[in-house]
């Protein structure tokens, strides 16, 4: 295997770090590996507790009530059913009234939780909650039913190292809370970004080896090679609007960076239809023409808008009917014009949180637009796109199996080519509750993406946006990334990446270093073969192009493009004849 060097200039710093990697690079497969599984059905048995539970105590409940008190004014027992052993807090007054276990909590740690419970009558939301001397954190919800068992899983990060309390809350106080394989797993900084190498190189990366030969068919010792990669596979990108159109300075700045793009508002119905029967989709049409032009892809956002806020002005005083007329004409018009040239659709956006269209045309309105959107345009992808799902543990409205109903509700009303739209308008990224979040909408086995991605703004900012970048990027489960930072000269919605001269800020060296990072186009690595004519390397999924240089010979011949694609099989193998 020959030796590897980046092209650009490495500095002492820069060097130093990496020998040091090097040095620990046992570390990272010597680290505790994280589970990504979960689960979004309801079960008759709970599974085992996820690394046997951690350092919760009797996680099984399998030695009674040992470890386990109660909290608050409910009482407590410990029950056995078809063999399976669990806890149920019961006469409760409170919302809060439940079980407890008492634990310390470390602000260096990073804390996976998971949990199954169960309630005794309906369906009803159930959180995790950790008492901290100075508050209270969300470890995660679900929606747990009678007669079988929902996974909880979620996680955590304290601000203070300190005594907690765990304990279960629903507001629904009539029923029973049962509760089983509880599992609270604390992770190091350093074995977190162990988890996102481990995923990287399985997920994102693929082994090639390549073969160099001469005329003659025999391998070629000591010939130097060189590859730069032209395009990275894994879409990045960011929104942009029609500033762009007239900007050549704007223009440089993003094409030479990202793959993807949304239209901030261009393709909103309050733009292409401002008055009724008046449609304008020209802003739309150009910017589809640039990003075409340069070979980006579009996501279309959005055909409609649950929020009642952000409807044309002359929908709410439609009737029924005729709000039924406008909504079909709306989705049959952009989804025909635009069919085959976007890459997904946010068919109704905000549709967890708001529900202006249930409220006027019935409880299937949501279900109708994606059977509608799906007839049109069968081939693209139909996103469901929501906040608070993976930013705020708090929420309960969009919680992962909120979304995750909400998607069977639709697939069962006859809604298909379902995927999942995660805004990530970030304040404080939780990691360990984001990447738990993401685990248990993947269980649903779609398309997921993070769509709208911003910080918002603060000392911290460019710091908070690696964090949510790097964890989207290294997770199995998420297949692209959107921020949502399209310039204007006023100011951008929450976060821009460089000032009005198109110069990066601090958020922008975070996109560069990580697009160098992932290659993004400006990977350039270079070694020699070995004495059989080889050279292997691990290299992102993308598009590359190969230079070979023969021992001794003054001129490099441009072999062949290359391209990287996911694999489950051995290295990728390569033969270059020069």
């Amino acid at each position: 295997m020959g030796f590897w060097r980046c092209d650009s200039a490495m500095s002492g710093l820069a060097y130093a770090l990496m020998i040091l990697a090097t040095i620990l690079s046992g570390f990272g497969a010597n680290a505790l590996k994280y589970d990504y599984t979960a689960s979004v059905e309801c079960l008759p048995f709970p599974h085992k507790p996820q690394y046997n539970g951690g350092i919760i105590k009797n996680a099984e409940l399998n030695r009674g009530l040992r470890a386990w008190s109660t909290f608050g004014n409910a009482k407590v027992e410990h029950r056995v059913s078809n063999g399976n052993k669990f806890i149920v807090a019961h006469s409760r007054n409170d919302s809060h009234d439940s079980i407890s276990q008492k634990i310390y909590l470390n602000k260096d740690k990073l804390y996976t939780f998971s949990a199954w419970v169960q309630v005794s009558d309906g369906k009803i939301p159930v959180q995790a909650i950790f008492k901290m001397t100075r508050g209270f954190k969300h470890a995660g919800a679900v929606i747990a039913e009678s007669n079988c068992w929902s996974m909880i899983k979620g996680g955590l990060t304290v601000d203070e190292s300190g005594p907690a309390e765990l304990y279960f809350e629903s507001k629904n106080t009539s029923v029973e809370i049962w509760v089983d394989s509880i599992s609270l797993q604390p992770f190091t900084t350093e074995e977190w970004r162990s988890h996102h190498q481990q995923s990287i190189e399985e997920k994102r990366k693929r082994k090639v080896r390549i073969h160099v030969m001469d005329k003659q068919d025999k391998p070629l010792a000591n010939a130097t090679i060189s590859i730069v990669q032209k395009k990275l596979s894994f879409p990045f990108g960011s929104a942009t609007n029609k500033n762009i159109l007239t900007n050549s300075a704007y223009q440089n700045w993003f094409t030479s960076r990202f793959t993807v793009t949304t239209f901030e508002d261009e393709m909103k119905w309050y733009t292409t239809e401002p008055s009724q029967g008046h449609e304008d989709y020209s802003a739309a049409d150009a910017l589809l023409k640039f990003a075409q032009q340069h070979g980006i892809s579009v996501r279309g956002h959005n055909v409609l808008w649950d929020d009642p806020r952000y409807q044309p002005s002359w929908v709410p005083s439609l009737s029924a009917s005729q709000l039924s007329k406008a909504v079909a004409n709306r989705i049959m018009s952009i989804l025909k014009r635009y069919k085959g040239q976007v890459i997904g659709w946010d068919v109704v956006n905000e549709n967890l949180h708001f529900s202006f269209f249930e409220s006027k045309l019935g409880s299937q309105a949501s279900a109708n637009a994606y059977k509608t959107a799906k007839f049109i345009d069968p081939s693209t992808t139909l996103f469901l796109n929501e906040y608070n799902t993976i930013e705020d543990s708090r929420d309960r409205t969009t919680s992962p199996t909120a979304y995750a109903n909400k998607v069977k509700s639709i697939q069962s009303l006859g809604g298909r080519n379902l995927g999942i739209g995660l805004e990530s308008h970030f304040n404080v990224p939780d990691l360990p509750y984001m990447r738990s979040a993401i685990d248990t909408l993947g269980a649903l086995g779609l398309p997921m993406w993070l769509t709208e991605v911003d910080v918002q703004s603060g000392p911290n900012q460019a710091m908070y946006l690696e964090q949510v970048l790097r964890e989207a990027h290294a997770h199995p489960k998420i297949n692209g990334i959107v921020m949502w930072t399209a310039w204007k000269p006023e100011g951008c919605y929450r976060m821009c990446l460089t000032d009005n001269n198109f110069r990066n800020l601090p958020t922008g060296d975070v996109v560069d270093k990580l697009l160098k990072e992932w290659g993004g186009g400006r990977q350039e690595l270079s070694g020699m073969t070995s004495p059989d004519g080889t050279l292997e390397a691990s290299l992102f999924h993308g598009d590359y192009q190969v230079t070979v240089a023969q021992p001794g010979a003054n001129n490099s011949y441009v072999v062949q493009s290359l391209e990287v694609a996911p694999a489950e099989t051995s290295p990728h193998r390569f033969i270059l004849r020069v």
